[in-house]
């Protein structure tokens, strides 16, 4: 659960987050018996905790697949991440990752803790890949492909131009949305808009683009070598190396170049509330509204914010857990993205080099949301995230805590 002193000062998250922490504690005792199951699961759960809650929302036959996606694509993911590995090695491995998934016996060492274990012990992913129906089989084999392709083409080409990230982050993030749309069909329950490659592709660059600005400090620390996503299109207006940004006498320079990057992240989110309009079923609905919405959240805490240069930024669990707690339809996802549009355009300098750009973007986001008519009945994300420090309140939250802190321990300690 959240610390202490954030259920404080926000006693209002403390009934998701004991919701978050209950379904988490289900989620990992109902790991399925066979053990290439097993092992998808339970790796499931510790490299991606509120990835897995929202997976096991899905009916059995999509949630298996969407399982054996990810781990495929985390696998994917691992071997592109692993600077150690040279070069000459590395892209093979990518160009040929779509064929590996076919065989039982293949794994490869890279990575490290659970990636590590993930990579060593593939041959249970492939096992369970090879149980899955052919459509869904088809349609991660041909992710797979394109993605390990498009990995292998960036590992030996720097993200120099806008239309370049925009290629970059179609490879890895964007073809995670249409490979999640063709499982969607596949499954039959989703019947999608003509246009649903488009947007489907927009949801996952919107995602990626967040994660991109928010993991600036690690990716450019990254040991043995630096990994550098921003493209120079934007970043050489402001420093001569991307890697000055982080350094304290350029702080101006960085956050005016934080903002050119979250404006351009904003520019996808319109495609993104039409692709969840678009979807019909509620399990499905929930598992992709709810990144969408963290990631507006966390884009609204990292603009105009210089702690993006120093540490990590992101948004607290108890908030995260609000989220997960409250989305479940279009209602609460227009109130979201209305709330926290909201909270980013408050933090907007008009003396910011791309003010203006940023406000139109914003405003842009606001009428989608104003003109769906539904926003007198969101539930609040941001407007009551205020502390409250009623004593009283505080008082029974304190013995609340405690007791349900004995009761966890003990429950530990028979298990």
């Amino acid at each position: 659960m959240g610390s202490l002193g954030a259920i404080l000062r926000h006693p209002d998250d403390f009934y998701p987050l004991l919701k978050l922490k209950m379904a988490a504690k289900k989620a990992e005792k109902q790991i399925p018996p066979e053990p290439h199951w097993g092992f998808c699961y339970s790796m499931l759960h510790k490299v991606s905790r509120s990835f897995a809650l929202v997976i096991q929302q899905l009916g059995p036959h999509l949630r298996n697949a969407v399982c054996v996606f990810y781990l495929v694509l985390r696998g994917l993911d691992t071997v592109e991440d692993d600077m150690s590995i040279p070069t000459d090695v590395k892209v093979p491995i990518l160009i040929a990752f779509h064929r590996h998934i076919y065989d039982r016996d293949w794994h490869f060492s890279c990575g490290t803790k659970d990636y590590k274990v993930l990579m060593d012990q593939f041959h249970h992913v492939s096992a369970a890949f090879l149980e899955l129906e052919k459509g869904y089989q088809d349609a991660i084999e041909d992710i797979t492909l394109r993605m390990g392709a498009g990995m292998a083409k960036f590992i030996c080409k720097e993200v120099e131009t806008i239309e370049d990230y925009d290629e970059y982050c179609h490879y890895v993030a964007g073809l995670v949305g249409l490979g999640l749309s063709k499982l969607f069909l596949a499954s039959g329950l989703e019947v999608l808009t003509p246009d649903w490659e488009q947007i489907s592709n927009s949801m996952g660059l919107f995602l990626q683009k967040t994660n991109i600005i928010r993991d600036y400090l690690e990716d450019i620390n990254e040991i043995p070598k630096s990994r550098m996503f921003w493209p120079r299109q934007i970043w050489s207006k402001y420093v001569d190396k991307l890697e000055d940004l982080k350094y304290e006498e350029n702080s101006t320079k960085a956050v005016q170049c934080l903002n050119d990057m979250v404006t351009n992240a904003l520019t996808h989110i319109e495609d993104c509330v039409k692709y969840m309009a678009s979807l019909r079923d509620p399990a499905i609905f929930r598992f992709c509204a709810i990144p969408q919405i963290m990631a507006i959240g966390t884009i609204a805490l990292c603009y105009n914010n210089i702690e993006v240069f120093r540490g990590v930024v992101k948004m607290r669990r108890g908030l995260t857990a609000k989220v997960m707690d409250r989305t479940n339809t279009m209602t609460d996802v227009y109130g979201a993205f209305y709330s926290f549009s909201r909270l980013l355009k408050t933090k907007v300098d008009k003396n910011d080099p791309n003010a203006t750009k940023t406000l139109n973007q914003l405003e842009a986001v606001q009428k989608v949301c104003r003109e769906s008519g539904m926003l007198h009945k969101r539930k609040s994300y941001v407007d009551d995230d205020k502390p409250q420090f009623n004593p009283l309140y505080v008082a029974i939250l304190v013995i609340l805590l405690s007791i349900v802190f004995a009761y966890l321990k003990a429950n530990q300690g028979t298990e």
